[in-house]
């Protein structure tokens, strides 16, 4: 199988991004309100009512990103939506399925990708197996598949 190029990433990225944002208002806002709501009752300022909303939106998000990444690409899938939608799945480098802490490390290694100007996902333009320096870290792979169909082959997708 051929690996996962750079512009077939971004795309699968784009895609995610819009339903973690989605997600991620809905979630984070019902969250940070309810974070808010007892402190206007105590008395509290407008700012440490709105503080302790993003606060809670931001912590929101961060769980539902991490969780929507690890548990997708751990999956039975191999990949979240957006990676299915353009036909990329991620595996260690047997070509073995992800453990959820593999997943992790890979979610959390991204951060080292995005430092300096996100080199480490132009990286994946220019290295010999498309790996980004996340992908180096968590010694993942991500192949392309030729026909997006392959990966709903009636598996049960959480087992």
């Amino acid at each position: 199988m051929p690996y996962g190029g750079f512009w077939w990433r971004v795309l699968a990225y784009i895609l995610d991004a819009i339903i973690l944002q989605i997600a991620t208002s809905i979630i984070g806002g019902i969250f940070g309100v309810g974070l808010a709501l007892p402190l206007t009752g105590l008395g509290a300022g407008e700012n440490a009512a709105f503080g302790m909303m993003m606060f809670g939106m931001i912590g929101a998000s961060l769980v539902i990103n991490w969780l929507y990444f690890a548990i997708m690409e751990s999956s039975k899938l191999q990949a979240t939506v957006g990676k299915l939608a353009v036909g990329v799945v991620v595996t260690d480098l047997r070509g073995e399925r992800l453990t959820f802490a593999r997943a992790t490390g890979r979610y959390f290694a991204k951060i080292l990708s995005s430092l300096i100007l996100c080199i480490g996902y132009i990286m994946v333009a220019f290295t010999e197996r498309k790996q980004g320096l996340h992908d180096i870290v968590a010694s993942t792979l991500v192949y392309k598949t030729r026909d997006p169909s392959v990966l709903f082959d009636n598996r049960e997708v959480f087992a």
